[in-house]
């Protein structure tokens, strides 16, 4: 019988385990069930956080830059970079993990570091940049990040706005002349898994702006205070899919920098070198912390599914929870789905626990798939 080929191809599980964890912990019970399998683990990320972490795994060399954080003091953010490509994430500079626990600053948050770290990239001669927005601790359309770049917002005074999606409810100009020339020659490609509208009711403020300590009533000025942005800047991107991403950084970059936007799986598994892998496995194991709803619009497991499904090859996934029934998971490509849950059913245990019992799981996975 020909030795089993199985391909790890999960994003982390978010608090508990980074995508690299667990393809180890996966690998490990795989492993012990079937010493003779051969594994190979190609950690994957949507554009959201980890994906820098994601493109380390598969080869790139990690850069840091010091960056403007979200509240305006300087935080260390990494990017990645191989050859004339580079892997930058906007939450690494701009994402809620640079808040102090219990802060936050829905009407002044900034992006201006993720420009910067745009910079770091160009500056380390980038000339394709996958540009993945997620986790971010802002709603500012972008205008910190196009600031950063060389972009100019002023008021009626003809002063700079105030940082944050609460100033641009001053603004009277727009002044993009300044912008790095380097930009134009760059493609730019817009990763995320968020297909929203910049404003409206599935824009920014709305759908994400709670999750960034936003009440009812900022979430109201923040949707105007786009609305009147995108009225200087173009508003025909405002209702292009990704413009509402990560606070509307992705509309800043759609309208300012010609970026284009495609879903981050789909980014990120050309990046990564998904294809070569793929056609290399007998069995394919994607995964995340929870399998639900979301995963079917965009998040890594579904697109790993797809691209394997189309290929002819069985997925499985692991999860630390399970909200999707079985006709759902078959609908996505995907075979069956083994939780954590299902051997620890507190919740609190599981996260704490996530890497001894994920190895257990993929014990079983060894013993229904391998054996």
């Amino acid at each position: 019988m020909e030795t089993a080929r199985v391909l790890v191809a999960a994003d982390k599980f978010k608090g508990s385990l980074t995508a690299v964890q667990v393809a180890e912990r996966v690998t490990a019970g795989l492993r012990r069930v079937a010493p003779e399998v051969r594994v190979e683990t190609l950690p994957v990320a949507d554009g959201g956080d980890g994906t820098v972490a994601a493109a380390v795994a598969a080869g790139f060399e990690r850069r840091e830059a010091r960056v403007t954080g979200p509240l305006g003091d300087p935080v260390t953010a990494a990017y990645a970079v191989r050859e004339t490509t580079a892997v930058v994430e906007m939450a690494e500079a701009s994402g809620l993990q640079h808040l102090p626990a219990g802060v936050f600053a829905p009407l002044t948050a900034t992006t201006y570091g993720s420009g910067e770290l745009l910079l770091a990239a160009l500056e380390a001669g980038a000339r394709t940049i996958v540009f993945g927005v997620g986790g971010s601790a802002t709603t500012d359309g972008g205008a910190g990040m196009l600031a950063a770049l060389g972009a100019r917002f002023l008021d009626a005074d003809g002063k700079p706005v105030g940082p944050g999606g609460g100033g641009l409810a001053g603004l009277a100009t727009a002044d993009l002349s300044g912008l790095d020339p380097r930009l134009g020659e760059v493609d730019l490609i817009l990763a995320s898994d968020v297909d929203n509208p910049l404003t409206g009711p599935k824009g920014a403020p709305e759908v994400y702006g709670r999750q960034k300590g936003a009440t009812e009533d900022d979430i109201a000025v923040l949707d105007a205070a786009l609305a009147h942005y995108a009225s200087v800047l173009g508003p025909e991107q405002a209702e292009q899919p990704g413009a509402g991403a990560a606070g509307g950084i992705g509309y800043g970059a759609l309208v300012a920098l010609g970026a284009r936007f495609r879903p981050g799986i789909e980014v990120m598994l050309d990046v990564l070198g998904f294809a070569p892998a793929l056609a290399r496995a007998t069995l394919v194991i994607t995964g995340e912390g929870s399998l639900d709803e979301q995963t079917l619009h965009g998040k890594a497991p579904a697109g790993v599914a797809a691209a394997a499904r189309a290929a002819g090859i069985e997925v499985v996934a692991v999860c630390g929870r399970l909200a999707l029934a079985p006709e759902a998971l078959g609908g996505a490509g995907i075979r069956r789905a083994y939780a954590l849950t299902e051997l620890e059913p507190d919740p609190a245990v599981c996260m704490a626990e996530a890497g001894p019992l994920l190895e257990r799981v993929a014990e079983s996975i060894a013993r229904d798939f391998l054996r």
